[in-house]
């Protein structure tokens, strides 16, 4: 994953790299001295999975260039990292992901990067249109359709020849529920589940089997607690 970290003091900017390094992933990192100089640099920014954004800087601040970015990166996460706790309520404010607090960051900025790991796992297969990398939160479900499946996210729609069985047991773990031989669910955009129906955030119905219903309600009550 690629990582932006903007601070106006080299020493803050170090000390983040060096925690964020000691975590042991593959994480490639570059380092900002000021806002402006971060939107400068909005090529490499819009490939990253996480910046890290000191609040107080001058010319244009961690807030200022936070609402810059989100505004055409609307997907990166934006952690915002101060000294001061009065800035709270602003991260909310430029839709920032997390925001940590310089003196806690030992204790704070694992869960936090954690955190941001899971919801940024992908998968990557070879569908009919081509090799595709999707964000697991993208997928929204996928279905059996013709001897193939079809996997329906927040953008597209791409198909598969590969077994229901094959897709379930590589997306064990990250949040899909089997709710029949032909459908995988996404837990995240179950929206109700009752009365042998699931409805979706989409709109969609779909008709849960009574041999599989209590399963189904099990493991998506053990999600919704797990979230």
């Amino acid at each position: 994953m690629k990582i932006a970290v903007c601070d106006d003091s080299r020493e803050d900017r170090g000390a983040l790299r060096a925690l964020l390094e000691a975590y042991g992933h593959d994480f490639e990192i570059r380092e900002y001295g000021s806002g402006t100089e971060l939107y400068a640099d909005m090529g490499y920014v819009r490939e990253c999975g996480i910046v890290f954004l000191d609040i107080n800087m001058e010319g244009m601040d961690g807030l200022e260039a936070a609402g810059k970015i989100k505004a055409e990166c609307p997907k990166v996460h934006i952690v915002l990292v101060t000294a001061y706790v009065n800035y709270a309520l602003d991260g909310y404010k430029v839709k920032a992901s997390r925001f940590l607090l310089k003196d806690d960051l030992e204790q704070t900025l694992p869960e936090c990067v954690e955190d941001i790991l899971r919801e940024e796992r992908a998968v990557e297969f070879g569908f009919v249109e081509g090799n595709v990398r999707l964000r697991v939160d993208d997928i929204i479900y996928i279905e059996t359709s013709k001897h193939k499946n079809v996997f329906y996210t927040v953008g597209e729609a791409y198909s598969i020849y590969k077994k229901m069985d094959e897709l379930a047991a590589e997306l064990a773990g990250m949040g899909f529920v089997r709710i029949h031989q032909s459908f995988l669910i996404n837990m995240r955009y179950i929206g109700k589940l009752s009365s042998y129906v699931m409805v979706l955030t989409t709109g969609k119905e779909i008709s849960v089997p009574k041999s599989r219903y209590p399963e189904v309600k099990r493991q998506y009550t053990l999600f919704k607690g797990a979230e």
